[in-house]
């Protein structure tokens, strides 16, 4: 295989690539011996036709395209590397010579990462981030603790009132007709959690346990099924039980079941200053860090293509959709839902591509101006780290890795050293 650079400007590569005569026919003859089975030959059982039958019947080129996509498959990269480009974006391949017996040359259009220009970065001004615990912080902490330490109690003395969770039946109707997802048994429902459709929890309040009401309620606008939206509809409604939480009195007792330490309210109540103060703390570096990097991006030029963007954007369309997938939801679902498309999903996500782009060039080349390399024991101790916060061993976090994603962790922890680097020479006004 051979490369040629015909030419790197405006973020853009173009390469030609040349594969071996000896290459490309071995190519065809294994694309032949994937696909014969495909061919109907009068004379011959499927996939018994020899190579040049199949050839004879369909023109010599039947088996080019996939010869080509192997050649290409393997070529490609070790081009990519050959000529020492960082790509950032899908590239355009065009072939320009492919005949059995002749070399196959195929040219690739790539975008590249594009230079940047940095200015300021070390002494950059931020916003004086103070930090003050106060008592008022100290009490809605502990007014938190008691809230996740409340029970349910069942409630048989009074009707359904706000903030109480109920088990519901209901069916709904639009014009007298049930419509799809309108009917539920044995909901679990809080009231006031907007969870349901405005208006319809608060007609609840004041139901006793097994009694029924009609509620009448009005489809949004917007509702994300057209046939549904801005429709009055009608939900049957049954309350079949209800529980309200029952909060723990706050007294030394408490103290003890909720802290490994305190013995006392105030003992606790201390125990949360320091936990706010902690937090508070890091929220203040975080923030000063976001702001002295955004300005240190602002500084900076770079040129980024549309093509670049449109990659960035559609790979954070993928993560997104797997995290929908991780939580149940089908991504086609959750486009229909926010009467979108993929396309159109991608295209509202350009501008958070752009920003990532930028934030990302910008810190690896002050990691590369500031010579901020990250040693092997720095990697050994990312992967002690994760492999305690994934429960596996290190050996399995390597493997997981590979050799692409050690190189990746190289790289993120050289940014977070410029991150910190920028921050700890930031001004704060």
């Amino acid at each position: 295989m051979s490369v040629k650079i015909e030419k790197v400007e405006n973020g853009m590569a173009t390469l030609t690539v040349t594969v071996p005569a000896a290459d490309f026919n071995k190519a065809i003859t294994s694309a032949y011996n994937r696909t014969k089975s495909r061919f109907n030959i009068p004379g011959f059982r499927k996939g018994k036709a020899s190579q040049y039958i199949i050839e004879k019947m369909y023109g010599p080129g039947v088996f080019y395209e996939d010869a080509a996509n192997e050649c290409i498959n393997k070529s490609y990269p070790n081009a990519v590397d050959e000529a020492e480009l960082e790509v950032v974006a899908y590239p355009e391949i065009m072939p320009v010579q492919m005949e059995k017996g002749k070399d196959f040359i195929y040219t690739v259009e790539v975008a590249v990462k594009p230079e940047v220009k940095l200015g300021n970065y070390m002494a950059v001004e931020v916003s004086k981030q103070e930090v003050t615990v106060t008592d008022e912080d100290v009490e809605k902490e502990l007014q938190s603790e008691q809230k996740k330490n409340a029970r349910k109690v069942d409630i048989t003395d009074r009707p359904v009132a706000d903030g109480d969770t109920i088990n519901l039946d209901y069916a709904g109707t639009v014009d007298g007709v049930a419509f799809d997802g309108g009917t539920a048994k044995g909901q679990s429902l809080r009231i006031g959690s907007g969870t349901f459709i405005p208006g319809f929890e608060e007609q609840l309040i004041g139901v006793s346990a097994g009694e029924s009401k009609d509620v009448v309620v009005t489809f949004p606008e917007e509702y994300h099924a057209p046939d549904l939206a801005g429709k009055e509809a009608t939900f049957a409604c049954t309350v079949n039980s209800i529980q309200a939480e029952e909060l723990p009195e706050i007294d030394d007792e408490f103290a003890q079941d909720v802290s490994e330490t305190a013995n006392t309210v105030d003992e606790l109540k201390e125990e949360l200053r320091k936990v706010i103060f902690d937090r508070k703390s890091e929220a203040a570096k975080t923030a000063k860090e976001n702001e002295a990097v955004e300005k240190a991006v602002a500084a900076s030029e770079i040129e980024i293509l549309d093509v670049y963007k449109k990659a960035e954007a559609e790979n954070i369309f993928e993560d997104y959709a797997r995290q929908l997938q991780s939580q149940g939801i089908p991504v086609d679902e959750f486009l229909k839902y926010q009467g979108s498309d993929r396309e159109k999903f991608i295209e509202t996500l350009l501008p958070e591509a752009e920003r990532r782009i930028r934030s990302r060039l910008t810190l690896e080349a002050i990691a590369k101006a500031e010579n901020l390399e990250i040693t092997d024991e720095e990697v050994e101790a990312e992967i002690t780290k994760m492999s305690e916060q994934y429960g596996m061993t290190a050996d399995q976090i390597r493997s997981a890795l590979g050799e692409s994603g050690i190189e990746q962790l190289r790289k993120d922890s050289a940014m977070q050293k410029a991150i910190s680097l920028i921050a700890d020479n930031a001004i704060e006004v």
